[in-house]
């Protein structure tokens, strides 16, 4: 294929160990590519590409992304890494001789060259690859894996492959745009970061191709539809054809091992892969960097920055008026941090609640009811002062049947 083959993925800092794991396999098969770390968090002084496998560290700063500091407040460490995603491909399709982009999630593996989605991409715009390529023979293997697509996507977002052309320039665009105001871990609101909105690509976009060979993005969602076999001695076969790359997610949670217990508990090849990659991420992760906190993890005073605080910030647009640097406690009173304290707490419940496989159960809308109003009205930085400060007295003459008084009388007005 003429032009340039640039290759990326996307961590932060702590990250980094099984980036390498990840790097060092392209290097490996394809050292044609330009390998770039898209970097979800901030850049330490001592992190260059001078001696990674890696060539190039691609800082948020340098993505495009507007308003990119008070923007990366408004998601968890998971978000992020995604959220970028999108705009590091922009960033890496403007340059010079680029002719195709990969994908590869961080906890991804190599073990032959990907040829097969090259050549697919010298005629797609873009190329996306199934978590499942086969229908499941069982009711609980349907239940685990085609019931968990349709939570999380069609798609696995793990691998993506871009042409620079002008639809995949397009999409590159579109997926970016979904990402910065949309990129949430929000299953039971039909949202799970990049990776749900992938599902539209073959109807919004032309040229899509639709990777189906077994070989690619191998993980625990289809080792029940798909034959691993070999070693690492003699290589690893899927289905009768050499292992592309291999999916090890969930693994630091130990999801992994579990998964693969159950999906494939007599494949020697699968336990045998998965012990490899035990060992390599030992060692990996004996490296002092894989403890480095996220900088966007707290604020500027040290105090860890709650979930619930993060999205109730990007779901108010008065709030993120009121604080500009939501991360900035330095002034006091007058910090988010100190609101969220104070009068911010009256709203935790709402953004803290109920969770459904790690997501956050959705806000109530505005207008549910009179009680849930003056409670966001309460909350407001500014607007709520007078009605705290009325609340406070009704406190101190008639105690909380005082308020649920007043909020029985103006319910019963609609």
């Amino acid at each position: 294929m003429a032009g340039a083959l640039h290759v990326y993925t996307s961590a932060a800092v702590n990250y980094l160990p099984k980036v390498r794991i990840l790097c060092r396999s392209i290097r490996r098969h394809h050292p044609e590519a330009v390998i770039h770390l898209a970097l979800a968090d901030r850049r330490p002084d001592w992190l260059v590409a001078e001696g990674e496998p890696f060539d190039d560290v691609l800082e948020l700063s340098q993505l495009g992304i507007a308003d990119w500091h008070r923007w990366s407040f408004t998601h968890d460490i998971v978000e992020l890494a995604t959220a970028i995603k999108p705009f590091a491909l922009g960033r890496l399709l403007e340059l010079p001789g680029c002719a195709t982009v990969v994908y590869f999630d961080p906890d991804i593996v190599l073990f032959s060259r990907v040829d097969d989605i090259l050549a697919t991409l010298a005629g797609a715009s873009l190329a996306l690859t199934p978590h499942q390529n086969k229908p499941e023979r069982t009711l609980e293997a349907v239940l685990d894996n085609e019931v968990a697509s349709l939570k999380h996507g069609i798609f696995n977002l793990g691998f993506i492959g871009v042409t620079n052309c002008e639809e995949g320039r397009r999409f590159a665009h579109w997926w970016g745009e979904r990402t910065y105001e949309l990129c949430r871990a929000d299953v039971p609101n039909g949202l799970f970061t990049d990776q749900k909105w992938v599902n539209f690509a073959p109807v919004f976009f032309e040229g899509v191709a639709i990777v189906k060979s077994s070989r690619h993005n191998v993980a625990t969602w289809n080792l029940t539809t798909r034959e691993l076999t070999g070693s690492l001695e003699s290589g690893f076969d899927v289905d009768g054809e050499p292992l592309g790359f291999y999916h090890f997610t969930g693994f630091d949670s130990g999801a992994h091992r579990i998964m693969a217990i159950k999906n494939a508990a007599t494949s020697r090849s699968v336990q045998e892969l998965i012990a490899w990659y035990e060992r390599e991420t030992a060692v990996a992760d004996s490296d002092p960097v894989s403890r480095t906190p996220w900088a966007f993890g707290r604020y500027s005073d040290g105090t860890p920055i709650e979930a619930w605080q993060r999205w109730l910030y990007r779901d108010r647009a008065d709030l993120r008026d009121a604080f500009p640097d939501p991360y900035d406690a330095s002034t006091g009173p007058r910090s988010y941090a100190y609101w969220c304290a104070t009068e911010g707490g009256l709203l935790r419940a709402q953004y803290d609640g109920p969770r459904n496989a790690g997501s956050k159960a959705r806000p109530l809308a505005m207008g549910a009811g009179a009680a849930l109003q003056l409670l966001r009205l309460a909350a407001a930085p500014r607007a709520g002062r007078a009605l705290r400060a009325r609340v406070h007295a009704i406190l101190r003459a008639e105690g909380l049947g005082g308020i649920a008084r007043r909020l029985a009388r103006r319910q019963g007005r609609g």
